[in-house]
């Protein structure tokens, strides 16, 4: 498919693959905060054999070039556990990186729009890679941070090419960032250990590393039941969430997982992890040759750790939801991490995301001093 002199061809060959691993790191060249993904993890993200969303997925890449150059890429990509959720007809873009120019864009999202036509898909939404579960939405505002593990960065210029492509905003997805030594229950601790006592049935522990495989299935458990209506839902296979856990296995650790337990029964969980991207952001998206000794050598000293944490996962049981003991229980696993995340030196937690509409977990989260620091769009468009 060609737009004047610009062509968006799918990607076939190993070259193909490395020049789309490859195009962010020419665009990003001047952007200071900017983070080289690991070009290992993003090809195993992206390969069938390696990544179980492909069990429930399909994607296709595309290359958009002019005279032999590339100047841009997206992917597209269908995925059946939405389409069983919502009935909805509507497929996914993401991974789009461009040069400032529209006619490269337009090329884009036209070479991917006939894909999903292809197979069915009446409308188009994104970006996501590959869907809401992974990094979702196109940042907006907070250009000058540096992205955390597992959120996209992109450069200003991107929303005027997407939404000059026809799309439009469905949803903006925020990132809070929270001082950890300030922020509850440390300054009402006393009302909540109070709540705790009232229920003797209330327990809590972190993560469990010999009863990893059984810890995961109450964490997918309690993440599916508890966002269950939230706008955009997919559920999280047991398989998926263990993919992600061996992706982040380095930089994992059992203290900064939490669980709550109410008469025995799973009722809360929150996960947080340290800034992988903090530990990379100078090896330049390669861990060859000698980016495994340095990653390795920081995990190990836990030196680079100093922004802090994020906070991808967190749930709480539906029978305790608008409940003063649901907010118990969120308060007493953040809680819980935030006692650790000060143990090991980490200060700071970005808690993302956070859906604008959801107004109990912004409300919960302006209350123990979180403030917005990012927004991420989801953008819509009908083919």
């Amino acid at each position: 498919m060609s737009t004047s002199e610009i062509i968006a061809r799918p990607v076939k060959s190993k070259a193909d693959m490395n020049a789309f691993l490859a195009l962010p790191s020419a665009l990003f060249s001047d952007d200071p905060v900017w983070v080289p993904p690991l070009k290992m993890m993003l090809r195993d993200q992206l390969n069938p054999k390696k990544n179980p969303w492909f069990s429930h997925g399909e994607a296709q890449l595309f290359l958009a070039e002019r005279n032999g150059a590339v100047l841009g890429r997206i992917s597209a990509q269908v995925d059946r556990s939405h389409l069983e959720q919502h009935n909805d007809a509507t497929g996914f873009f993401g991974f789009f990186d461009s040069v400032d120019e529209q006619s490269v864009a337009d090329a884009l999202f036209a070479a991917a729009g006939a894909w999903l036509k292809e197979r069915g898909i009446s409308r188009v939404r994104g970006p996501f890679s590959l869907n809401i579960n992974e990094e979702s939405g196109l940042l907006v505002d907070g250009f000058e941070s540096a992205p955390r593990v597992a959120m996209t960065h992109a450069l200003p210029y991107y929303q005027t090419l997407v939404e000059g492509a026809g799309f439009e905003k469905v949803r903006d997805l925020f990132a809070f960032l929270t001082p950890m030594d300030t922020a509850l229950p440390y300054k009402h601790m006393k009302l909540l250990q109070r709540s705790i006592d009232r229920n003797p049935g209330l327990s809590f522990r972190h993560l469990d590393p010999k009863s990893y495989d059984a810890d995961i299935r109450i964490l997918v458990d309690l993440f599916n039941a508890a966002w269950a209506e939230n706008w955009g839902f997919i559920p999280l296979t047991e398989a998926d969430a263990k993919h992600m856990a061996s992706e982040f296995k380095l930089i994992l650790i059992p203290e900064l997982v939490w669980f709550a337990f109410y008469e025995g029964e799973p009722a809360a969980m929150a996960v947080a992890l340290p800034d992988l991207n903090e530990m990379i952001a100078d090896l330049g998206g390669s861990l060859w040759p000698k980016g495994w000794m340095k990653l390795i050598w920081r995990v190990l000293t836990r030196r680079s750790w100093s922004s802090g944490t994020r906070v991808p996962l967190m749930g709480v049981a539906p029978r305790f939801k608008n409940k003063p003991l649901g907010s118990v229980l969120a308060l007493m696993v953040m809680g819980a991490i935030r006692t650790e995340s000060l143990k090991l030196n980490l200060p700071i937690c970005e808690m993302s995301w956070v859906l604008e509409d959801n107004t109990q977990t912004r409300h919960s989260l302006e209350t123990i001093g979180a403030r917005v620091y990012k927004t991420y769009r989801v953008y819509e468009k009908s083919l």
